[in-house]
């Protein structure tokens, strides 16, 4: 299928990852990955989110919180480790949980939140809830290359989606390997364009 017609408005949503004021904002979780994506991916993601709205594409953003007592959240990686000592905390309803301003949640958006794992799909209703809008394809947007967008990818793929991965409203840390990523991996996975193009094609009639 061409690109104009996997991202109609009938069969595509975007998906978010993981664009929180913890991991983008200041203070961030991560301060390198909320440092690299401020200046081109946040009004790149912004500008499609905005864009897919108007067009009538789903938006659905999947975020992660944990409860105050971080009870039953992930203990198991390094990553978890590190993002526990930064001292910045998601807890349910807070700001560092919420979605970063700059693309905001609609009313006619889905929010979904997680409180473990790796990426917004595996064990999340995220498959579920696209099954039951019937919908065949997944733009993904966020952060991050390094882990949670390519989980995405990945597990939208083994979950029969087609997906699109618009290379300018993702992120990850260090640059010069999350382009490496995009170009040697998720390539081989997803249809690979930009938030130029998607916009264009939701523009014509």
């Amino acid at each position: 299928m061409d690109l104009a017609s996997l991202v109609t408005p009938w069969r595509a949503a975007v998906v978010t990852s993981e664009i929180q004021n913890g991991l983008l904002g200041d203070p961030s979780v991560f301060p390198q990955l909320a440092e690299a994506a401020r200046d081109t991916m946040i009004p790149a993601a912004a500008r499609l989110v905005k864009a897919a709205r108007a067009a009538g594409v789903q938006v659905v953003h999947c975020t992660f919180s944990h409860r105050p007592d971080r009870k039953a959240t992930n203990t198991n990686a390094r990553l978890f480790t590190g993002a526990r000592e930064s001292g910045v905390r998601f807890d349910r309803g807070s700001v560092a949980a919420a979605v970063i301003p700059e693309v905001g949640a609609e009313p006619d958006d889905l929010v979904l939140t997680r409180t473990h794992g790796l990426g917004p799909m595996a064990g999340t209703d995220l498959d579920p809830i696209l099954r039951n809008l019937d919908l065949h394809t997944v733009i993904v947007v966020g952060v991050s290359v390094n882990v949670a967008v390519t989980n995405l990818v990945m597990d939208a793929v083994n979950h029969g989606y087609d997906v699109v991965l618009p290379r300018d409203a993702v992120c990850g840390v260090p640059a010069d390997y999350a382009a490496a990523m995009i170009d040697n991996t998720l390539s081989l996975l997803a249809t690979l364009t930009t938030v130029d193009d998607l916009v264009e094609c939701w523009s014509k009639p």
